[in-house]
């Protein structure tokens, strides 16, 4: 991704799954969309590096939009557009 310029893509709701370790954040990630409506955009903080295989891999099998990822020192965040 160009990094020059970085829309602020908002979002509906978050989840902070900082500290968690797999599956905990992608469960919460779960649970969090079931609550929102089709379109709704959630962004979700975590600190397993793992949890990049499993939102990528998640968004897909699911149907939903990983619309973006990123990374700084150790925190992934991520902003999932519930299908």
């Amino acid at each position: 991704m160009n990094d020059a310029y970085t829309p602020d893509l908002g979002a509906d709701a978050e989840v902070d799954a900082t500290g968690l370790n797999c599956p905990m954040p992608l469960l919460k990630a779960k649970l969090a969309l079931n609550q929102l409506v089709s379109g709704a955009v959630l962004k979700v903080t975590a600190t397993d590096a793992g949890s990049q295989r499993d939102f990528r891999a998640f968004a897909r099998l699911a149907g939903h939009t990983l619309v973006r990822e990123e990374e700084d020192a150790g925190v992934f965040r991520y902003w999932l557009r519930k299908a």
